[in-house]
């Protein structure tokens, strides 16, 4: 049940309220600090080599470097034979790379299609190829390996080195090939698109539908430990468990549209990637109608990021989107843990990185490929990861196995090949964000928590720029008092270098003291409102109230109030105390209304200041954040106003009777300020407003001089409330001035 609220509560529900808003603001006193070891915090600055956990804190990243950079803009996908050598899939131009563990490449394969989306490398050295649109699966072997491999192998195949031999392998005649796997048998199963089609193809080239989805698309494959393969849809976001015989279950419906990646571990648990916004009752966005049969048009676009292309031939360059799973996708990525049992979790989410591959490393974390900022995280747990490392292109779209236990890294825009060791890299620095301090400042001792070897410097400037002739970097003795010898500046920046050894080296925070420097505050503007009153707002008990100070106050009108309110700032967020004073024109001493005010307003009653002119003056001082000697003051004059709460006097008011009409002379006058305007009522008749003589009011003393009709029921009511008979009537008038201070005055005329 909802109880109604009390009228006499409601100061208490507002009292709480500004007590949350008050704990949201710091205290300005005297020595600050500015601490980093949030990752929302350490992300913003710039690491090589140092990876930031997500609970806060920096390690070193593994070893990572580049390997080999490809002329072709897109990686699609990677895979590695027992030797350690690395082949690449790839698109813009369409080529298959082969690339050895130093990094030396060549081209084994050149298709006619415009990409080559994906391969998978088969015991005994085969590769089976998948290009895209209007694909085929090509097997591609090496000579040397089979001396009885045809020569120069259908040209319509396209182009091979001379060591290698191509033959198409099987032509699904579908719009899309989108990946390929190879189960333990050696078949080898083909995920497709427009009609959302798994093919299974024999070792004997035998292929059949394995699997019929109502997705448009399938867009991954992996097999399970059971040997269930695994398959990844677009459109409705489905996870599918698919079993040797083919029957088919959905294990999971994403809230995302497409998986992009899928990973499984030897307990069996399934990762998935998902990426784009579903939209209910609508179908998938984005699929191509075939394109019309001609010579010189490319496809039209696919699914989420299908590639763009139109009037051009395969001889031309080919420039294309990015036509990897999720590009084009809104809503950042999720990545989800299928267990065993079925049951799904949600691990880890950004709303900026994009998922595009996922595998694990030799310690079986799962490691998330990204764009479009091109990281690679590291998932531990359920919200728990490290942001690893960032590759010097947009996006990270494939794993494959090195040797030593390493990791091989692909990515597109640019199309290169990176390795990622399984040991952490000897060295790494990490560069904080620039530190704003808002004034000039000193730098006091640094507070670092951590461990291992870790080197910590710092820098500081005036220009928010640290390339614009900022003092150099200073070491800061961890062991000797930790002092920042740095120069007094408004900007400070701090840098740790970590080194390998035992133990691991670790930032876990980093806390800077600094002392601003005392800058007096500042006035905006001194508002002084005659007729109103602010009403007072609750004070916090044994708290900081300049926070409340700041919101606006509650005002009510009272023409017997005068209201004075001011803003004022502190850059550095000092608490002030305020005094109010005034002086009236032609005086030369301020006068002491109030002080010791911790509100941004005041009021008083306006009967304090005799009629005249006068001028608001309020000082602020930060007192309360300094000693004595340290403290600081400003003050600011508000424009002149008048105060005037004296009526005006109404003399010589004089009434006869002539005729029907009467005939009724009078004065206003004002001790200060002209006369406004001036009424008079007959007999209790209805106000009327009247001129004064001139007709123009704007002295502060007016003559009135006017004749009025005597009301018609006039005789009567005088007649019948006069035992006597005589006739009488009652005239009233009133006068106003230009504060809107009123007086009135009355006569009885009588007669027969």
């Amino acid at each position: 049940m909802t109880l109604p609220i009390r009228p006499c509560k409601l100061s208490v529900i507002i009292f709480g309220l500004f007590v949350l808003l008050v704990a949201q603001f710091a205290l300005g006193e005297g020595t600050r600090t500015w601490e980093q070891s949030k990752f929302d915090d350490l992300i913003r600055g710039t690491a090589q080599g140092v990876a930031i956990r997500s609970r806060g804190g920096l390690e070193l990243a593994p070893a990572f470097k580049a390997l080999t950079t490809t002329p072709s803009t897109y990686i699609w996908s990677i895979a590695s034979d027992l030797a350690g050598n690395l082949y690449a899939a790839t698109g813009a131009p369409a080529r298959v790379y082969r690339i050895t563990p130093d990094g030396q490449s060549s081209v084994i394969f050149e298709p006619q299609e415009l990409q080559v989306q994906a391969l998978v490398v088969a015991p005994g050295g085969l590769i089976y190829a998948a290009t895209n649109p209007d694909g085929k699966v090509y097997r591609l072997e090496h000579r040397a390996a089979s001396a009885g491999a045809p020569k120069g192998a259908d040209a319509k195949a396209g182009s091979v080195a001379d060591s290698w031999s191509s033959s198409v392998y099987f032509d699904p005649g579908t719009k899309y090939i989108w990946d390929v796997e190879l189960d333990s048998e050696g078949n080898l199963y083909v995920a497709t698109g427009d009609h959302g089609e798994i093919y299974k193809v024999t070792p004997k080239g035998e292929h059949s539908v394995f699997f019929k989805s109502d997705e448009a698309h399938i867009r991954v494959l992996a097999f399970d430990p059971k040997g269930n393969l695994i398959a990844g849809s677009d459109g409705s976001g489905l996870v599918y468990r698919i079993s040797p015989g083919g029957d088919a279950f959905v294990l999971y419906s994403a809230p995302k549209k497409e998986i992009t990646a899928l990973a499984i571990d030897q307990a069996g648990n399934i990762y998935a990637a998902g990426a784009g916004e579903k939209h209910a009752g609508a179908a998938p966005a984005g699929y191509p109608a075939p394109p019309p049969p001609s010579s010189s048009t490319a496809p039209s676009p696919g699914p989420q990021g299908g590639i763009v292309i139109t009037n051009i031939t395969p001889s031309q360059p080919v420039m294309s989107s990015f036509p990897a799973p999720g590009a084009g996708a809104t809503g950042g990525s999720e990545i989800y843990r299928i267990a065993p049992d079925g049951s799904p979790t949600s691990i880890w989410s950004s709303r900026e990185d994009l998922v595009y591959a996922l595998a694990f490393d030799p310690r079986g974390q799962l490691l998330a490929g990204t764009g479009n900022r091109g990281h690679i995280f590291a998932i531990s747990g359920e919200d728990a990861f490290t942001d690893l490392l960032k590759a010097s292109a947009t996006q990270v779209t494939a794993f494959a196995k090195a040797p030593n236990g390493g990791l091989y890294a692909s990515t597109s825009n640019l199309g290169k090949v990176f390795l990622l060791a399984a040991a952490p890299a000897p060295e790494g620095t990490y560069e904080s964000d620039v530190f704003d301090a808002k004034i000039f400042s000193r730098w006091g001792r640094a507070e670092y928590r951590g461990g291992g070897n870790v080197e910590l410097s710092a820098r500081s400037g005036n220009v928010d720029n640290p390339d614009r002739n900022w003092s150099p970097w200073k070491k800061v003795d961890l062991l000797k008092g930790a002092e920042v010898m740095v120069p007094p500046a408004r900007f400070i920046q701090w840098k740790a270098v970590l080194r390998v050894g035992d133990p691991a080296p670790r930032v876990d925070s980093v806390l800077l003291n600094y002392l601003p420097k005392n800058v007096a505050p500042d006035f905006d503007d001194v508002t002084v409102q005659i007729g109103v009153h602010y009403q007072a707002l609750p004070k916090q008990v044994g708290g900081d109230t300049s926070a409340m100070a700041n919101i606006p106050p509650p005002q009510v009108r009272d023409r017997d109030s005068i209201g004075v309110k001011w803003t004022v700032h502190d850059d550095n967020d000092d608490q002030m105390t305020y005094s109010v004073f005034y002086r009236g024109d032609g005086e030369t001493r301020w006068l002491l209304l109030k002080d010791d005010l911790t509100d941004k307003f005041y009021s008083f009653d306006a009967s304090l200041l005799p009629d005249g002119g006068y001028t608001i003056k309020v000082m602020a001082s930060d007192a309360p954040s300094h000693s004595p000697d340290q403290a600081l003051t400003a003050e600011k004059e508000s424009l002149r106003f008048e105060v005037d709460t004296t009526p005006p006097q109404i003399e010589g008011l004089t009434a006869a009777v002539e005729g029907g009409t009467m005939h009724v002379n009078f004065r206003a006058v004002d001790g200060f300020s002209s006369i406004k305007r001036a009424e008079y009522s007959i007999d209790a008749s209805d106000w009327q407003f009247v001129e004064p003589v001139g007709q123009i009011a704007d002295s502060k003393t007016e003559s009135y001089e006017f004749r009025a009709v005597i009301p018609a029921d006039s005789a009567y009511r005088g007649a019948a409330n006069n035992s006597a008979g005589q006739l009488e009537h009652v005239v009233v008038v009133r006068a106003y001035d230009r504060f809107d201070n009123m007086n009135s005055a009355k006569t009885v005329i009588r007669g027969k």
